[in-house]
């Protein structure tokens, strides 16, 4: 595994001093939700600033299409700005991807991080730019859904360029769901929703040789098989390296078909390594992972180590 990939966009590390913009792409939040994710980055030297529309609310979105793309060309273009970091996932990146200035990304790359709705971000960058990035918790913190070691293993993603390991966890509900075998290759995903949304879209990344990563929340099993099957029938999966497969949080109904029955039928046959039981996604303890950069995923030790997003 090596982090040297020439064909690979890696921003700057984030170092003490640095201004990072808090940015919302997606759904709304409020100052209250975000007031412990601005202690935890000022207290890692960091100069977090709250963009001028993150509070905006327009039902389910935070503002209108222009005023969050406005936020974000806002941050790509500022040379001031060394990172973005998003506040929280929802629903409304997709809305506003292709309004991005791609050249701007290009021209002075930065560290994006964030996670759920923001898998519509991060594929877009990618496609754009080859911009990688970090699946990792936004800035409306939770204590008690990312406690200390979630905000270790994001601070690990964004502040240094140490390659990071994540270990299968036996408590964890996805633990069961493994196909042994040692797979490299680039690590892409996030939420499977939004991975199924991006079918058919320019964005959708090419999976040939990945490692794919799937995390979900709150879909029951049929819902999961639904699409994964359509991830499989379009074709996506079938030159895999791999899965690995975060948490998948409340995805449970009345049936006696559980999430990980369904996961071990819809990814066991694929003939790659399958790693479950990682803790990435919705979930407590949730960790941070660098996506587009160089993976290795070994389903019999139980672990997967990613080249770092940041140079």
């Amino acid at each position: 595994m090596t982090a040297d990939d020439p064909s690979v966009l890696r921003p700057p590390v984030l170092r003490e001093g640095d201004t990072v913009l808090l940015v919302s792409p997606s759904g709304p939040t409020r100052p209250e939700r975000v007031a412990r994710g601005i202690e935890l980055l000022t207290g890692w030297g960091l100069r977090p600033q709250v963009a001028p529309n993150a509070y905006a609310r327009r039902g389910y979105l935070a503002g209108d299409d222009a005023l969050r793309a406005a936020d974000l060309n806002a941050a790509f273009a500022d040379p001031r700005v060394r990172g973005v970091i998003c506040t929280r996932g929802g629903y409304g990146a997709q809305r506003v991807v292709d309004l991005i200035d791609m050249a701007a990304v290009r021209r002075d790359p930065k560290v994006v991080a964030g996670f759920s709705d923001i898998t519509a971000l991060q594929f877009a960058l990618w496609r754009g730019a080859r911009l990688a990035g970090v699946h990792g918790p936004g800035a409306a913190w939770v204590d008690e859904r990312t406690p200390l070691r979630s905000a270790e293993s994001l601070h690990t993603a964004l502040m240094t360029t140490a390659p990071v390991t994540v270990e299968a966890v036996p408590g964890e509900e996805t633990y069961p769901v493994r196909v042994p075998g040692r797979a490299v290759g680039r690590l892409l995903g996030g939420n499977l929703c939004l991975i199924t949304a991006t079918l058919g879209t320019p964005d959708m990344p090419d999976l040939t040789g990945a490692v794919l990563l799937v995390e979900e929340v709150q879909e029951p099993p049929y819902k999961v098989d639904r699409m994964l099957t359509h991830l499989r029938r379009a074709g996506v999966l079938d030159g895999l390296a791999g899965v690995a497969v975060g948490q998948f949080t409340d995805c449970a109904d009345g049936w006696a078909t559980t999430v990980v029955d369904v996961l071990t039928d819809r990814l066991g046959d694929l003939g790659v390594p399958v790693l479950g039981g990682l803790p990435i996604g919705h979930g407590p303890g949730q960790l941070s992972v660098p996506v587009g950069t160089s993976a290795t995923l070994d389903a019999t030790a139980g672990t997967l180590t990613v080249a770092p997003a940041v140079r």
